[in-house]
């Protein structure tokens, strides 16, 4: 009948994040809920860049965004973590040590 003819060079439509990775930021932000520091977040999956927010109140901007960006995969890393003010704070090729500076405010002194 007919013949269906691809289109060329079709990107992928939606950069997502894979289920380990989506357990790892799941577990800080549960973390942070359990800590009071964060209420709400928000996912974003769009053609170029996956994002997490997590926010103290779901009222204002988030303290932190966790994006993944494949295309920089060969270049900064594709990983990012942008602050509040929208600088980004640290940038790396794994998501692990992109973590570790939301993870040290959960670190707490236990007194004598």
């Amino acid at each position: 009948m007919g013949v269906v003819t691809p289109f060329p060079d079709r990107k992928p439509v939606q950069v997502a994040f894979d289920r380990a990775e989506m357990m790892k930021i799941l577990d800080l932000y549960g973390r942070m809920v359990a800590a009071g520091n964060w209420r709400d977040y928000a996912i974003e999956l769009g053609t170029e860049v996956a994002a997490f927010s997590g926010f103290r109140r779901a009222t204002e901007r988030p303290e932190f965004r966790i994006e993944k960006r494949p295309a920089l995969r060969n270049r900064q890393g594709m990983w990012a973590l942008i602050g509040e003010s929208g600088a980004v704070l640290k940038r790396g090729q794994e998501l692990g040590p992109i973590l570790a500076p939301i993870e040290r405010r959960l670190v707490k002194l236990v007194g004598e």
